[in-house]
């Protein structure tokens, strides 16, 4: 997003996780829960490999609302420590962990939700803690055990997404499922000629929404605003806009790089895909931070690689370079990711704020005639339909008979965030990515004081997030362009 109200976010308070990332996981075992008649409860995931784990843990108020928490647990493997924690202050003693809220994660009303996480080691074993207690309140005596789960030396075989998709009721769980979800039903996408293919090799249309600045609206990504995406949206992908700069990744890689890795996972469990999206915009030179990209991809990468559901967007708007330079800046950036993800598709900016080139007084020609020197590369368009309209659409529609496009980013209003929806020039948009089945995010699931925002201002402190009451007129209209059904070919 580029031109947004500048004045406005220097104003909001960054609220970033701390802690660090986990490495290339080897297996996943299945979620156990932990259930008390009242007080909380408690849902802790292990994924495990040869000497270590990262473990995921879901609280749930079901007392009196809170503001300030601790989760106290203990192991039963003398030999598990935790190394690497995030959402949360983390301490350990002997065998017992209290894990301590986090300011943005603090308040926690009747029937509310906070996800935190760790990564651990062992020596022998890897069973589950038990005595899960919330402010001295016991969720349950311990977790059932964990049964039928690979070993830790096998690989899964797919995505741990592959659940059935959420009910269309807005409150529903990821665990309460009526069909199936989107990476269940696709699986490891790749580029098969100019399109997004799944696992059937069959092309598709990915529809869904981006984040705004996590440093800014980290309060507007948590269970029920999640939930409201893939169960009442109907949206098959979250773009998880982290930026660089603008008080972004810069001031905190280890925070940042956890807070983008959680929402990977929030979107893997309720099975959507996770676009990470390395939000550089000023400066527009992506060789400025060459540098902070390789070591962000290399660990983002690592963490995720044997999911099935991660796309990598290495530069969001490049503005003011040459399209030579982004493609050099791409070809250093691409082999990070592939050491640890072989499979995953990479979408590469393209000139002049991701327009093709158009915004600068260019076209698609330079990319068509010297095209980023890797497989699976998709190509970025930007667009914000108020401010451009048919000749932007025209040098889209071009370029996607020679080049694999993705609209990582696009709204309904002007190119600042602002102004009235344009839905004439928003609708042709729609029309054409649809018939072209290019997949697309719109910019911007938050409560952001401007008309692109999907939320009405205040949304995400009230956390009432389905359902159409607290829509903007921009959220409403692409909801209901989301919510149509997809079409997802399977032979």
């Amino acid at each position: 997003m580029r031109l947004l109200s500048r004045a406005t976010r220097r104003g909001l308070v960054a609220a970033t996780a701390a802690g660090a990332l986990a490495l290339g996981l080897a297996a996943a075992l299945p979620a156990v829960n932990a259930m008390a008649a009242a007080g909380c409860s408690v849902t802790y995931t292990v994924n495990q490999w040869q000497g270590g784990f990262t473990a995921n843990i879901t609280i749930k108020n079901l007392g009196d609302a809170i503001n300030g928490w601790t989760l106290g647990f203990n192991f039963t493997d003398s030999g598990q420590k935790v190394t690497q924690g995030w959402s949360a202050t983390y301490a350990q003693s002997g065998a017992a962990v209290t894990a301590a809220s986090m300011s943005y994660n603090a308040a926690l009303a009747t029937g509310a939700s906070a996800s935190i996480g760790f990564n651990g080691s062992w020596t022998t074993a890897n069973p589950n803690p038990v005595g899960f207690a919330l402010n001295g309140v016991t969720c349950t005596g311990s977790p059932m055990p964990t049964t039928g789960g690979p070993s830790p030396s096998t690989r899964p075989s797919g995505s741990p997404s592959a659940s059935p998709r959420p009910s269309s009721s807005p409150s529903a769980s990821p665990s309460q499922p009526t069909g199936q979800t989107p990476v269940a039903i696709n699986g490891q996408l790749r580029v098969c000629g100019v399109n997004l293919c799944n696992q059937y090799n069959r092309p598709i249309q990915l529809r869904g929404m981006s984040t705004h600045g996590l440093q800014w609206f980290a309060n507007c990504y948590n269970d029920a605003s999640l939930n409201a995406l893939a169960s009442d949206w109907l949206a098959d992908l979250l773009r998880i806009s982290m930026y660089v700069q603008e008080q972004g990744y810069e001031t905190n890689p280890s925070g940042f790089t956890n807070q983008v890795n959680n929402l990977v996972e929030e979107a893997t469990e309720r099975g959507l895909y996770a676009l990470i999206d390395f939000h550089t915009l000023t400066p527009g030179d992506p060789m400025y931070n060459l540098e902070r990209a390789k070591t962000f991809f290399a660990a983002v990468s690592a963490r995720h690689a044997s999911k099935n559901n991660v796309i990598y967007e290495i530069t969001n708007e490049p503005n003011g370079v040459s399209w030579s330079t982004i493609k050099s800046y791409a070809e250093q950036v691409i082999p990070v990711i592939r050491a640890n993800d072989p499979d995953a598709v990479v979408i590469v900016g393209t000139r002049a704020w991701s327009s093709l080139g158009v915004s600068e007084g260019g076209n698609a020609t330079e990319v068509i005639n010297n095209k980023v020197n890797a497989a699976n590369v998709m190509y970025a368009f930007h667009f914000y339909a108020a401010s451009h309209q048919a000749n932007y659409r025209s040098e889209l529609e071009r370029a996607a008979a020679s080049l694999p496009m993705f609209v990582t980013e696009f709204g309904t209003v002007t190119y600042t965030g602002g102004g009235a929806v344009d839905q004439s020039s928003s609708t042709a948009w729609f029309d054409l990515m649809d018939r072209l089945k290019i997949s697309y995010a719109n910019w911007t699931y938050s409560d952001a004081n401007e008309g692109s925002a999907a939320f009405r201002p205040g949304t995400c402190a009230g956390g009432n997030y389905a359902g159409t009451a607290n829509l903007t007129e921009s959220g409403n209209f692409v909801r209901n362009r989301i919510r149509t059904a997809d079409n997802f070919p399977t032979s």
